[in-house]
């Protein structure tokens, strides 16, 4: 359920900015923010830039993922 919340004028042309960027909504936007955050704060070992691109990969579609080779498995 959506509830309204107020934020800061410039939070929010942040937000429509890279929201316009990635094809998300506002709303969107800053919900991923919300989520790659919370995540980083409970993972504080891993890099941002592991934790966006692992939430990303996680919103995909299954049939563009392709199947995980470890090294020494390869042909």
């Amino acid at each position: 359920m959506g509830m309204p919340v107020r934020i800061d004028d410039t939070l929010y042309n942040q937000a429509r900015a890279q929201a316009q960027a990635e094809r998300r909504t506002i709303a969107g936007q800053i919900e991923f923010w919300a989520i790659v955050g919370r995540t980083a704060l409970d993972n504080p070992d891993l890099p941002i830039d592991f934790i966006r691109d692992l939430i990303v990969a996680r919103a995909e579609e299954p049939s563009l993922s392709s199947e995980f080779i470890p090294e020494g498995n390869r042909p």
